[in-house]
């Protein structure tokens, strides 16, 4: 009686070994596919970009070097979150996600972007040393920086360099890389490393959208691959966004946003926004 009793404790002790590690390999099967899709689907979304924005889901899974039923079961999730809209055979962005071309961005809202350039040109002091970022709103910073006098300025925007190169003995550093056709804006390999350079006082970044629920996003996951890391080589960041941008969505997320040290707007965002900034230390400054 006393075997048989040793033999079912063994057991009992053996089979919750054993289920417990089937529980937590089945756990982490289950996290790396969540994590795996949503990488697939930051993929689908470069690959629609580069596309132009539409493109046949034979076409992606090509590309992805993967199957159709991936990339429908990946579209599925970006359908529910109002990124893309399937058609017959193929997917497309919604208008949302697509960002416009340089030069039309250049003409939204020029007063609120002159306006929250202005705020930036009074933060920063002749001397000083900063990254600029792609942006259409960096693009009217340069503009209001034009005063300003021995300013270090490291950037990806042949706009930017363009403005303030041999003005008032600035000194300007441009990154290479492949120059994008619609912003002329350096990415890359090439480009990242030629800022690991530099460290500076500020990093002035623009955004695609702001929202409480995500903080600051884009729309390119190699404008947000450039950005994290100029921010994380400056003391100082800034991002400077018009009131356009609050409540809106885009696919990716910049950083956590207790990364971030100042928002310069035009105007002040609801309350769900401010209740973000002061959660994060993030301080606001409107431009007049």
């Amino acid at each position: 009686m006393l075997i048989l009793l040793f033999y079912v404790v063994i057991f009992d002790y053996l089979f919750g070994i054993m289920l417990a590690e089937f529980i937590g390999k089945l756990c982490m099967s289950n996290i790396q596919s969540i994590r795996h899709s949503n990488h697939r689907e930051r993929e689908i979304l470069e690959e629609l970009r580069r596309q132009g924005g539409s493109c046949r889901i034979q076409v992606l899974a090509d590309k992805l070097g993967v199957s159709e039923e991936t990339i429908r079961r990946n579209l599925k999730q970006l359908e529910k979150s109002g990124v893309v809209s399937k058609v017959h055979g193929g997917v497309h962005l919604s208008d949302s996600h697509i960002e416009q071309p340089f030069n039309q961005r250049m003409v939204e809202n020029p007063t609120a972007k002159r306006a929250v350039a202005a705020k930036v040109a009074d933060i920063i002091k002749s001397g000083d040393t900063l990254f600029l970022d792609i942006g259409s709103t960096t693009a009217y910073i340069a503009n209001s920086l034009k005063k300003h006098r021995d300013l270090f300025i490291v950037t990806n925007s042949i706009t930017v360099a363009q403005t303030l190169a041999t003005q008032n003995n600035n000194r300007v550093f441009l990154a290479g890389g492949e120059l994008r056709a619609h912003d002329a804006g350096a990415f890359g390999p090439e480009a990242l490393d030629y800022v690991r350079q530099f460290n500076v006082q500020y990093a002035i970044l623009s955004v695609a959208a702001i929202n409480a629920e995500s903080g600051f996003m884009m729309q390119d996951i190699r404008e947000a691959i450039f950005s994290r890391e100029i921010a994380s080589r400056a003391r100082i960041r800034i991002v400077a966004a018009d009131s356009a941008k609050f409540n809106k969505t885009a696919p990716i997320v910049l950083d956590n946003p207790s990364e971030f040290d100042m928002l310069v707007s035009d105007y002040s965002p609801p309350s769900d926004i401010n209740d973000m900034l002061n959660a994060h230390d993030i301080d606001l400054l409107l431009g007049d």
